[in-house]
């Protein structure tokens, strides 16, 4: 049943009282924008909005929420393509404001907020020549991204987010803090490799750092009909690549940019783009096989790990849908399959028709952690961005085409920060049958009630079987 109003305002005054951060509201000009998210397609309006400054202000905005029955959402970046971070008519806790990253570079960890994002925490460690394991844009909130697991342009050599994090401080669903990490709570810790947010609101997370001295990236563009045979090339390259590389094939709208051929912007281009943990020396070297295939355009140079980040950053506001297949091999049909489907990508448009490479310390990492997705060599990611809503059922169509392509090469797992709403056969197989079982219960314990619903659900075991 819905608070009736003068309950809320009393609830909402309550709140004020004390509070760090902001509450916004319906009737606050600063309202729409804060209710803004990363897709373009959702249009949520919440009740209330709790832009929270401390660790205090969560465990505030959580007792008010539950105290009004009121739907919980929580932000970080606000970047899933779901939207679940808004909810129609609810509560949104809003970490945005807790972004401070303290960096010790002689420990080599980094102390970070639960709302920052990647720029933050590359800004802090990049003057320290310091790095870990961060997405693909620099918009990605750090949050989330690593309690899903966390894959980057680093992670074949660093391995996954998830892997680097040292604790992490969680406001759990009765208002209290609680640590967990290897030696305290380890089994919450567990379920924070993959479990995402169903256990609580991370407001603080430690990670490990590695030296980074230098940071390379290659750029190369071809033709589009020229795919198979460059796919075909770099799926051999990366079969004996070192961990220092990393990067993926994707079928991009070619940008205007001076490297770019005229004749080619605007149009759709296959693109290799090649990272690598070293100088520009070395990994011309190391992609001497690419270099040789007659590309139309390169861009190769040392270039900030902070500025890599920022790379393919696609700004906010665009119609998304995004979805992902995990591939256990890549034979020439595969090769093919992937190819031509990218002619029903929207171009031009920021979309990307993605082949991302795994192994590495990918593949070495930890196995009894609840991401079944860990050991697939490939992953296939149509990442879709549009600005017409004419086009979503285009954008749809192609990204579950795609997936249907290349489903005879299927894992059956999946990464579940990859994807939208997807039905809770793919949770279970982002996690794992076995895992989600053991995950349940730690719900149960942590959020009986479900109150942390709005992500990758996981239900509380019922009472009785754990």
């Amino acid at each position: 049943m819905a608070p009736r109003d003068g309950e809320k305002d009393t609830a909402l005054d309550r709140l004020r009282t004390g509070f760090e951060g902001d509450v916004i509201v319906p009737s606050d000009t600063s309202y729409d924008e804060a209710r803004a998210v990363f897709n373009g397609m959702i249009d949520r309006r919440p009740a209330v909005i709790a832009q929270c400054a401390t660790e205090s202000d969560v465990a505030r905005a959580i007792c008010f929420g539950r105290g009004l029955g009121l739907e919980i959402a929580v932000r970080g970046g606000g970047h899933g393509v779901a939207g679940m971070a808004l909810s129609d008519g609810g509560l949104v806790v809003d970490l945005r404001r807790m972004n401070a990253v303290s960096v010790a570079a002689d420990a080599l960890t980094a102390r970070v907020g639960g709302g920052a994002v990647m720029s933050d925490l590359d800004g802090a460690t990049q003057p320290h020549a310091l790095a870990t394991t961060g997405g693909r844009v620099s918009t990605t909130g750090i949050g989330g991204f690593t309690l899903g697991g966390g894959t980057g342009w680093l992670d074949r050599k660093f391995g996954l987010a998830c892997d680097n994090l040292l604790s992490v401080d969680l406001v759990t669903a009765d208002g209290n803090t609680v640590r967990a990490s290897e030696d305290e709570n380890p089994e919450l810790f567990w379920a924070l490799h993959g479990g995402g947010g169903n256990f609580g609101v991370a407001t603080s997370m430690t990670f490990r750092l590695y030296p980074l001295p230098a940071m390379t990236a290659a750029l190369l563009l071809w033709a589009p009909e020229a795919g198979p045979e460059v796919l075909r090339a770099y799926r051999d390259f990366v079969a004996s690549a070192p961990d220092e590389v990393g990067g993926g094939l994707i079928y991009i709208t070619a940008p205007p940019e001076p490297f770019v051929p005229e004749h080619l912007v605007g149009t759709l281009v296959c693109a290799v783009l090649i990272t690598y943990t070293g100088g520009e020396a070395a990994a011309r070297e190391v992609a001497r096989p690419m270099l040789g295939l007659g590309h139309e355009a390169e861009m190769i140079a040392e270039i900030p790990y902070a500025e890599l980040q920022r790379m393919l950053d696609a700004p906010p506001g665009y119609r998304n849908y995004w979805s992902a297949e995990h591939l256990d091999s890549l034979p020439d049909e595969a090769v093919d399959r992937f190819c031509a489907r990218a002619d029903d990508m929207i171009v031009p448009s920021p979309s990307q028709h993605v082949l991302f490479p795994q192994g590495g310390a990918v593949a070495r990492g930890p196995m009894d952690r609840p991401l079944p997705w860990r050991r697939a060599p490939w992953v296939v990611h149509p990442f879709g961005l549009w600005d017409n809503p004419a086009d979503d059922d285009r954008g749809r169509r192609w990204a579950r085409d795609l997936r249907a392509d290349v489903a005879p090469w299927s894992s059956g797992a999946v990464y579940l920060n990859f994807i939208g709403r997807e039905g809770e056969e793919r949770v279970v197989a982002g996690l794992g049958s076995q895992n989600y079982r053991r995950l349940a219960a730690v719900k149960a314990r942590y959020d009986p009630d479900n109150v942390f619903r709005l992500n990758h659900n996981i239900k509380p075991a019922p009472a009785g079987e754990f």
